[in-house]
């Protein structure tokens, strides 16, 4: 048996001066290597909105795409559905000031779109909008 008296082992002490100057000199390495440059920004000229209405307004052709993706121009409808289609009928009436107002459905398909803008630019025409109808504010 062993009757020695048993020594209380000393309690660790963790001292944690070393580890704040080592995390110190680590922040201030990465504050003076990091880029602060905005690479991936976007620069916009926004356009401004004038107040005034024109007096003068541009000839405008108004084409509409409906939910099925038929075309009509300033509300006649066309017989066919296609980009040559809708070129042949476009090239007549396309001059040098000339806009073309792309109505589309909500439901139209994306490439029906598309193809009046393809059609659009075989046709000579620079000038493209596209209408919108401003949304309802709920409740009222």
């Amino acid at each position: 048996m062993n009757f020695r008296p048993r020594t209380p082992t000393p309690e660790p002490e963790i001292n944690l001066v070393p580890f704040i100057d080592v995390l110190l000199v680590v922040l201030i390495f990465l504050m003076l290597t990091t880029t602060w440059s905005r690479l991936t920004e976007i620069h916009l000229n926004l356009p401004v909105a004038d107040a005034t209405a024109s007096s003068q307004r541009p000839l405008q052709i108004v084409l509409t795409i409906t939910s099925r993706g038929e075309y009509a121009i300033n509300k006649s409808p066309l017989g066919g559905s296609s980009v040559a289609a809708l070129v042949a009928v476009l090239t007549p009436l396309a001059h040098q000031d000339t806009m073309l107002v792309i109505s589309a459905d909500a439901s139209a398909a994306h490439q029906s779109v598309v193809n009046a803008m393809e059609a659009a630019r075989r046709s000579g025409l620079s000038k493209i909008t596209f209408a919108a109808q401003a949304a309802q504010a709920p409740g009222f």
